[in-house]
Parts: C-alpha cells; sequence; structure tokens
C-alpha cells in the first residue's frame, strides 16, 4: 500500500467514529493551543516591557543606597562631581525620591498619583527631555533656584493636567500632603493618560519631598535613590563603573548600594519572563504527551478491532513493515490534525487574551499576544511527532501478528 492510500485510510478510520476520533485528540488540541497562548503571550509581554524601558529611556542608570555606613553618607555634590569629571560617560544626574500620595484639586482627590523629588538636573535642556525620557508641553522644568530654595512648585503629568485641570494647569495651584503647589509646567503625553499610568505624575524639587517624609505625610519613600543619564547607550557601562568606583571608596562594601543601567533590567526581566516561560510551556507539554498517551490506547484498541484486516492483508503479501507504516501513518495522522486544531484554538484565545488584557489594564496599552512562527511550526512538529512516537508500539505489535492467528481472529 502507498503512502496516499495509507493516508486515506487513516482519514477514513477517523471519520468513522468521529466522536471517538475528537476524544483522541482532544490531548493534543489542548497542549498545542496552551503552548500556542503561553508563547504569544511571553512574547508580547517581553516586547510591550521592552517597549517600556525604551520609553524609560535606554541610557538610564538607577542607583540606590542601602546604607549609611562607611567612611560618610554619600551626598548629591558627590554625583554632580563625577558628572563634571566624566563628562564624556555621564549627562545628567539628579537624587531621585518616589512615592505614592494623595493629590488635592479642590475636593477631587487623586489617590495613585506618583509624586518624584528631583533637581533640576535631571532634564536635559539640550535633548530637551528628562532622563526618563518626558518633554515638556508648556511652561518650563525646574530651575536650579526652584530647587536650592526648596521653591513650592511643580511639573505634573498630562493626566493631570487634563483630568484636574481641563488642559489648563500651567500657573494654577494643586496641593500634595496639604501644602500647596504651583504648576510651573506640563510634561507631554507620554502613555495613555489615565489614572495610575505615567502621565500621572508630578515632579518637584527634591528637599520638599524630604521635609514631607519626615513628616510622615507620604509612604513608601525611597530616601536614598539617584537617576544617572549617561552620554549615550554605549557609554552606560563605563558610566555605571564610575559610579560604582566612587560609592566603593566611600562605602568600602559593595553590597551597600546598587547600581542598574537600563539594558542590565532588561535582561533581567528578560531573564525572569524566560524561566517563567519555561515552567509554563513545560507544564502545557505534559497534555501533549497525555494526548500521546491517549492516541497509543486508541491504536491499541484499532489493531485489536482490526486483526481480522491484518491477516487478510499479510495473506495477500503485506510485509510487517507495510502494515507497521499504516498504523503510524494513522497515528501521525490524528496527531496532525489535533494539532491544526490547536494551533487554530491558541491564536483565538491569544487574540482573546490581547482583548481582554487591553479592556481590563488601560496602562497595558500596546500589549499584543501574537502568536510567532516559531512557535506554530515547533507546535505543530511536536504534536506530529508525539503521535507517531506514541503510535509506534501499536503499529509494531501489528507489524509483528502471525496472519494465520489473524485470520482465526472473532
Amino acid at each position: 500500500m502507498k503512502m496516499g492510500q495509507s493516508f486515506r485510510m487513516a482519514i477514513k478510520s477517523l471519520m468513522t467514529s468521529k466522536v471517538r476520533a475528537l476524544l483522541t485528540m482532544l490531548g493534543i488540541i489542548i497542549g498545542v493551543a496552551a503552548v500556542i497562548v503561553i508563547v504569544s503571550l511571553g512574547s508580547g509581554m517581553q516586547q510591550y516591557m521592552n517597549g517600556q524601558f525604551e520609553q524609560i529611556g535606554v541610557n538610564m542608570i538607577q542607583v540606590g543606597i542601602y546604607s549609611y555606613g562607611g567612611n560618610r553618607e554619600v551626598t548629591p555634590e558627590d554625583f554632580y562631581e563625577l558628572a563634571e569629571k566624566y563628562p564624556q560617560y555621564i549627562d545628567t544626574v539628579s537624587p531621585y525620591l518616589s512615592a505614592s500620595a494623595t493629590v488635592r484639586q479642590g475636593a477631587d482627590e487623586y489617590e495613585h498619583t506618583k509624586v518624584y523629588g528631583v533637581s533640576e538636573t535631571i532634564y536635559n535642556s539640550e535633548k530637551g527631555q528628562t532622563v526618563t525620557g518626558e518633554k515638556l508641553a508648556q511652561g518650563r522644568f525646574l530651575s536650579y533656584v526652584d530647587v536650592e530654595r526648596n521653591q513650592k512648585v511643580c511639573v505634573i503629568g498630562n493626566y493631570l493636567n487634563e483630568d484636574m485641570f481641563g488642559g489648563e494647569g500651567l500657573g494654577k495651584t494643586l496641593t500634595v500632603g496639604g501644602v500647596p503647589y504651583t504648576v510651573i509646567g506640563v510634561l507631554a503625553e507620554k502613555a495613555d493618560s489615565t489614572e495610575g499610568s505615567g502621565d500621572d505624575l508630578i515632579y518637584m524639587p527634591y528637599g520638599l519631598v524630604e521635609q514631607i517624609n519626615a513628616s510622615g505625610s507620604m509612604m513608601g519613600m525611597s530616601s536614598n535613590s539617584y537617576l544617572v543619564g549617561s552620554t549615550s547607550k554605549d557609554t552606560s557601562s563605563a558610566a555605571k563603573g564610575v559610579i560604582e568606583s566612587m560609592l566603593f571608596r566611600i562605602y568600602e562594601d559593595n553590597s551597600a548600594y546598587m547600581v542598574m543601567t537600563s539594558a542590565e533590567m532588561m535582561e533581567m526581566m528578560d531573564s525572569m519572563l524566560g524561566v517563567l516561560m519555561t515552567i509554563l510551556v513545560v507544564i502545557a507539554a505534559i497534555s501533549l504527551v497525555v494526548g500521546g498517551i491517549g492516541i497509543m490506547n486508541i491504536m491499541l484498541v484499532s489493531v485489536t478491532e482490526r486483526t481480522r484486516e491484518i491477516g487478510i492483508r499479510k495473506s495477500l503479501g503485506a510485509k510487517g513493515r507495510d502494515i507497521r507504516s499504516q498504523f503510524i501513518i494513522e497515528a501521525g495522522t490524528t496527531s496532525a490534525i489535533g494539532g491544526v486544531i490547536g494551533i487554530l484554538l491558541g491564536i483565538l484565545l491569544a487574540n482573546v487574551f490581547t482583548a481582554v488584557v487591553g479592556a481590563v489594564m488601560s496602562e497595558a496599552e500596546g500589549f499584543a499576544a501574537i502568536p510567532t512562527p516559531a512557535g506554530i511550526l515547533v507546535s505543530f512538529g511536536v504534536s506530529v511527532g508525539i503521535g507517531i512516537l506514541f503510535g509506534y508500539l501499536p503499529a509494531n505489535k501489528a507489524a509483528k501478528l502471525n496472519p494465520i492467528d489473524a485470520l482465526r481472529y472473532d
């Protein structure tokens, strides 16, 4: 029997018992669909996170101080001097105090607004943006005088400008921790301008944020952090090196601080996501193995049901390898059809997840779980391979049947 005939017989066998065939394929369908969805979500999440990091700034270096020991306490002046000493590596530097606070304007409260205490140096006037990538749409950024004198002024994000002031926030007043601040600048839209998004933020002089933190009006403060901007993506490593050297001279303990570039943050997140995706794919692969066992079980039943057919074919001259090939092709066809159905189901579910995430999480704008061609091909190949692998035992059993005993089988 030629391969084409074996394939047609396999299709005929499946059509003869549609319900049994569907149940046989179920494990393969679920496994392939799960793999497609997981790989799609992982790929979409990776692209989304990389896009978020690029918005934050590929030249950004985050510095966190964990200890106040060593020779002395590090100060903003240490970082300013470092920037002056290494202008070829360091472009901008600023203290960076962050917290969530209740912001008020009249009777309205904004509980999810992020408040950042920074210096004027976080904004590069030549590039027209902050270290984290924000640009001005109206007004001006904080000045040296604002920071030096702790002037009660602030720069707000596009969401607050639109929702709080109807787009006319420049020169208006809002309160943070019960203290009024005058809006001197409005940032251009960066995220999706919704509550809690990257546009729901306030910049103010870091000295004022330290005072608010000391008074207990704001919680969750990171009181000894800095943002450093390297001159380019290529000089980030060199900038990190000179920062670490300065901090080690002060603290004499490299566990007292943390210095991390945007590239390292991206790599760390990609690595964590990769481990998570591997675990989920392995779990999904169990469904494929279960599906393979189901195919093997049904093929063993099929061999028993078709014992007389096998006996007749052998008595007419069919060899063991012909019988083996026929049943292996049937097992492979069953798993291939299940794989195709699983791929279609996986693509559909990936699109559903994209729509659900977009509807539930407005800040996840731009996220898309897109099935990759590689993921589809690998899933299909594995499904067919499992069918053939688990179909070999029943096929080999059929090939070894004695034709005389097979013809006597009732």
